[in-house]
């Protein structure tokens, strides 16, 4: 299997569960473990912490991103970022399933993004499922928060410190708690 492949059929949401997939995303583990590693494991400046993502992601990241490390990742390779976006100190990002964060994004400390889901029944828990996060324009998530997979949070959505957010956020509003439920319109 080859990235591409890979990327194509994350998008199905079928099951990651083939011996050939499960290898390509050992391969791919152990490859952005190697980057963040060397990320993590001593100071860089704000362009070498860009060069060393773009590395990471596959593409070159943009010039306004603001990463403050350690940053964490299992795979790399389904993160899409925008313009102005900031993410704090200790964030994972399981990106199997993708993770895009829009333009002006806030991403607090130790955020975690979880694309991936097992099964439920006993026969089926070792099997992963993939769905993508997108979070819109402006959204500001606070520290030790999660998001889980399959969930898009609106432009200009604020996500309160500690929430776990397991299903889609309105644009314009405040979501908090375990599971996360709507506080307030901004």
């Amino acid at each position: 299997m080859i990235l591409q492949e890979f990327l194509e059929y994350v998008k199905t949401r079928r099951a990651l569960n083939t011996p050939d997939i499960h290898a390509f995303m050992n391969d791919m583990s152990d490859e952005a473990r190697r980057i963040t590693f060397r990320l993590n494991g001593a100071y860089h400046t704000p362009d070498e912490v860009r060069a060393v993502l773009s590395e990471l992601f596959g593409y070159k990241v943009s010039d306004t991103l603001r990463v403050f490390p350690p940053f964490y990742t299992d795979f790399g390779k389904n993160i899409h970022i925008g313009e102005n976006v900031f993410i704090n100190a200790c964030c994972h990002f399981q990106d199997h399933g993708g993770v895009t964060l829009g333009d002006g994004c806030q991403i607090g400390h130790n955020v975690v993004f979880a694309t991936l889901n097992h099964g439920f029944a006993p026969e089926d828990r070792a099997t992963t499922y993939p769905a993508p996060i997108v979070l819109g324009r402006n959204v500001w998530v606070g520290s030790n928060a999660t998001i889980l997979q399959g969930v898009t949070i609106g432009d200009n959505a604020v996500v309160a410190a500690g929430a776990v957010v397991t299903r889609d956020v309105e644009a314009g509003t405040i979501v908090g708690g375990v599971p996360a439920h709507f506080i307030r319109h901004i």
